[in-house]
């Protein structure tokens, strides 16, 4: 294939990938909800800067290392499944029922960023599924680090793309989705998503 052709069946998978409902939706949807369209907004960069971080690592090794390590497989995964569980039993045992002011949602807050980063980073399933996946489409003779930055770039365009388009999707619905019983109700169905993919993340093998 050309490297027009490579770049265009990548970008046909990644977004398959992005619009197939998972954690990283939960999270953005519940946040938009919840937390108002800035928190969610800054949720979605931190899951995107996690992509990014994962690029990185996988151009230069530590993804390849992942992949064939069980050591570092499973102390990853571990982390990852902890901290999913700390997530999702916060939100199943102390739902919220009322949102933030406007004033308070407003300033600026790096703890949704952070979410959604250490989200990404403490999974290993995207490292290696990075390894695994970025290979297929890089032409025989390129440089491997550049295609492996551009290839995750293009993930990430995708990734944001999505994300503002459930943002926006949540604000005709904003009265009805803030009630307080809604606001409960969201907390604990992603609570409960949050620890599946914890279970899930903890029995996974490479």
């Amino acid at each position: 294939m050309s490297i027009a052709d490579n770049i265009l069946a990548f970008t046909l998978a990644a977004t398959v990938l992005t619009l197939t409902p998972g954690l990283d939706t939960a999270l953005v949807l519940r946040t938009a909800t919840v937390e108002g369209r800035f928190q969610a907004f800054r949720a979605a960069l931190g899951i995107n800067a996690g992509c990014l971080l994962w690029g990185a690592a996988v151009a230069f090794g530590l993804g390849a290392l992942i992949a064939v390590s069980e050591l570092a497989f499973n102390v990853l995964k571990f982390c990852g499944a902890g901290y999913l569980a700390w997530l999702g039993l916060n939100m199943l045992w102390r739902p919220r029922r009322s949102l933030a002011s406007e004033a308070t949602a407003a300033r600026p807050d790096a703890n949704w960023f952070m979410k959604g980063m250490l989200g990404n980073l403490l999974n290993p399933k995207i490292g290696i599924f990075y390894v695994s996946f970025l290979p297929q489409f890089i032409p025989q003779g390129q440089p491997l680090v550049a295609w492996t930055f551009g290839l995750v770039s293009i993930h990430v365009v995708l990734g944001l793309l999505w994300s503002l388009a459930l943002i926006a999707a949540t604000q005709p619905l904003a009265g009805v989705l803030r009630s307080p019983q809604v606001i409960t109700w969201m907390d604990r169905a992603t609570g409960m998503i949050f620890v599946l993919f914890a279970a899930r993340l903890a029995f996974s093998k490479r």
